[in-house]
């Protein structure tokens, strides 16, 4: 894991900064969202606690909270 870690409020899934940005979308996960670090500092810097997050991308997204 990265510089970063933002829980989601299911388990074990969060956001999180990568330790070598050139696996970014590269490698396998187990519900994690992986950013490089910097933008994983930036995310963070801008959300707090209870900002709701949507996953887009399929006919059901994924709604949990931050």
């Amino acid at each position: 894991m990265g510089a970063v870690w933002i829980d989601l409020t299911k388990d074990t899934y969060g956001i999180h900064g990568a330790p070598e940005p050139k696996l970014v979308g590269k490698t396998a996960s187990h519900g994690c969202v992986r950013l490089t670090n910097w933008d994983a500092r930036q995310l963070g810097g801008a959300v707090k606690k209870g900002t709701r997050v949507v996953f887009m991308g399929s006919q059901n997204p994924a709604k949990t909270t931050a």
